[in-house]
């Protein structure tokens, strides 16, 4: 028989959550101010106070000391598009006039497999600069943008969910599918890519406005093939886009209705933004396990609008937290977390921080039917993990010094804190990313 693999050790203050906080309370938490994080072979072996555990490591074991920082799982970016990086920061449009002024021209270089996979690698980088450790992720249109951001994922070991775009209509000629362009390179990259290391394949209809109804029946037939696939589109985003989608499907009763007259509804299908919707929406999207994802800052950005998230949670639907960059204005999912924060102000609601933290690392993990993997560090889980420095910067340095409970020092993160917060980023235990270092691996 083999010998177990090494033992690695991690000491610093652990969070996690086993929970959804906005239900359980602090039950739905374990916080340990002077923990340790055991890891073996890439997945959490233990976890909890740091005196017993240190006392039952193996002699030798390494123990990296973080102390005076916060561990916590990686987060999870439900929603956000790679091919989209440089035009973040584009100025001035609502949705459907930025799509054609900035975000077609920008995807249009991708057919260009050099230039796609010097995205992919910048793009990466960022996530794990920024503490994100698992990503479902829009690519393009064309087949070679999605194998150069698998392949870079695949070289960091990072947990991806992507799929090549779907669209046959409504937009320019170069970004649309042709014939049966769309199912052959779905199905080609399907048995490439899903399932293979950390990754899966997420089929991908750009949002039902750019797939005629025979796309869109292509879309609900290969869920329905492949059923361990995700399914990843929008809806709801905009008044002006769903206007649109009223008059091209005139015999939807709404625009989720759409989705599910074409069998894309269910389990491990996630639509992001779900802003203009209404209960009978919510009913079915909580009853068909549907997930959406939270995008704040690309609605305020973009002025689209403000997500409901107590009548998503009242619905019971999953809900995770997306930066939706490029129309997202960060990376971060701190960033994220303090607009999502202000988004729930307007709506007359409160995001209490820990129910902030759980939406970015748990709750995200559920949106994607991964918390049996990822998002928490249960025994087994994988090891992926953020180190939050409260000494980052002088302002939050100085703000945490009069924070007196976890939620005040949580809170503090998610308004002041950004990727300078982010001391160190682990993939499956090892450090990929190091502030002020270069991470570990190679464009």
């Amino acid at each position: 028989m083999n010998p177990p693999a090494p033992l690695a050790a991690f000491r610093g203050a652990l969070l996690h959550f086993v929970d959804d906080p906005a239900s359980a309370g602090p039950r739905g938490y374990e916080h340990h101010v002077d923990g340790v994080l055991v890891v073996r072979d890439g997945r959490v072996a233990e976890c909890g106070p740091a005196e017993p555990l240190l006392a039952r490591l193996p002699a030798g074991t390494t123990v990296t000391d973080y102390r005076g920082k916060l561990i916590l799982p990686g987060f999870v970016d439900t929603h956000v598009h790679y091919a989209q990086t440089d035009v973040i920061a584009s100025h001035g449009e609502q949705l459907l006039t930025w799509l054609e002024r900035y975000v077609f021209p920008a995807e249009a270089r991708f057919a260009d497999a050099a230039h796609a996979a010097t995205a992919a690698g910048f793009f990466c980088d960022e996530l794990l600069r920024n503490g994100t450790t698992t990503a479902q992720v829009l690519a393009t249109v064309h087949p070679a943008s999605v194998d150069a951001l698998f392949e870079a994922a695949e070289r960091r070991r990072m947990r991806v969910v992507a799929g090549k775009v779907l669209m046959d209509r409504n937009c320019p000629a170069a970004l649309r599918d042709g014939d049966d362009a769309g199912e052959a390179a779905s199905r080609a990259l399907i048995e490439r890519w899903h399932d293979r290391a950390r990754l899966r394949y997420a089929l991908t209809p750009r949002f039902a406005p750019t797939s005629s109804r025979e796309q869109m029946a292509l879309a609900g037939r290969l869920c329905a093939e492949y059923p361990g696939v995700h399914l990843h589109s929008h809806v709801a985003e905009n008044q002006a886009e769903g206007a649109w989608v009223a008059r091209l499907y005139p015999e939807a009763r709404s625009y989720l209705d759409v989705y599910e007259r074409y069998g894309q509804l269910g389990p491990r299908a996630l639509f992001a933004h779900c802003i203009w919707l209404d209960d009978a929406d919510r009913v079915r999207m909580a009853a068909t396990g549907t997930a959406a994802s939270f995008c704040p800052t690309s609605n305020l950005f973009l002025g689209s609008g403000l997500f409901d998230l107590a009548a998503m949670r009242a619905a019971g639907v999953r809900v995770g937290l997306g930066t939706d960059v490029g129309a997202g204005t960060s990376f971060s999912m701190l960033q994220t977390m303090n607009e999502a924060y202000k988004v729930l102000q307007l709506r007359g609601q409160s995001l209490a921080p820990e129910q902030a933290f759980y939406l970015a690392t748990l709750g995200g993990a559920r949106s994607l039917y991964m918390d049996d993997l990822i998002g928490s560090f249960a025994p087994g889980r994988e090891a992926d993990f953020v180190v939050l420095d409260p000494r980052a910067t002088p302002l939050l340095e100085r703000r945490m010094a009069s924070a007196a409970t976890l939620s005040e020092r949580l809170f503090a993160f998610m308004m002041l804190g950004d990727d300078r917060a982010v001391a160190a980023t682990h993939v499956l235990g090892e450090a990929l990313h190091q502030r002020d270092a270069i991470p570990a691996a190679g464009a």
